[in-house]
């Protein structure tokens, strides 16, 4: 079961980093179907092939100060489902620290508070609840990858943004079900796995609640 839900006022228009990712794009299709103005700040605009009134494409990288901050003006909130996209950025990563300590100023000076992030489960304040071999994983081959995850939610802590990071665990290409439980404390056993999907309908649902403000959500089928 989900957390209680309160409402907060719909966000319109949402900056999205990571929309040419696989969990990305459901965010940009999913968003457009509910009415939302999204500006996909991507480093390929080719790999982006969603095409909508409603969608501004805007070329540059995520850990670029002034690229964030150009895409920022006239924003409501923020989604980022950024992850490695190589095997190259599993070994020497810094996505995560840089992306966000290019987030926070910008949000800040321009006046956008809500952000909702995603991680794993596993990684920084969701390791406590996630199964062993998704610990181990993070510890041993993705550590690189959890300590860059691990480094920018640290930041978001320490920062004024309304942040709510998201930890699913294995993700699937499988359909949106809309069947699956949050909580900050969810524990999970053996190998669960959720669709991306499901994750991206759940983070949507975010920009319009307060239950996870400034908290974790821990997110499993």
């Amino acid at each position: 079961m989900g957390a209680e839900v309160d409402a907060r006022p719909t966000k319109q228009h949402v900056l999205l980093l990571g929309a040419s990712g696989r969990t990305g794009r459901l965010l940009v299709d999913q968003g457009l179907e509910r009415g939302y103005v999204i500006t996909a700040l991507v480093r390929d605009p080719d790999k982006l092939d969603a095409k909508d009134d409603r969608l501004r494409v805007v070329t540059g990288g995520a850990t670029d100060p002034a690229a964030v901050d150009e895409a920022m003006e006239g924003q409501d909130a923020v989604l980022c489902a950024l992850g490695p996209t190589s095997p190259a950025a599993l070994v020497r990563c810094n996505l995560m620290r840089a992306s966000v300590g290019a987030l926070v100023p910008s949000m800040t000076r321009r006046g956008v508070d809500r952000l909702v992030m995603l991680s794993a489960l596993g990684v920084g304040a969701s390791a406590p609840y996630s199964p062993p071999l998704l610990r181990i994983a993070f510890r041993t081959m993705l550590r690189q990858v959890g300590k860059d995850k691990a480094a920018a939610e640290r930041q978001l802590r320490a920062s004024e943004i309304d942040w709510t990071v998201v930890y699913p665990p294995s993700l699937t290409d499988g359909p949106l079900t809309g069947r699956y439980e949050s909580g900050q404390d969810l524990e999970l056993k053996g190998l669960p796995k959720i669709s991306r999907a499901d994750v991206a309908e759940f983070m949507l649902s975010q920009l319009e609640q307060t239950a996870y403000s400034r908290k974790i959500a821990v997110v499993s089928a």
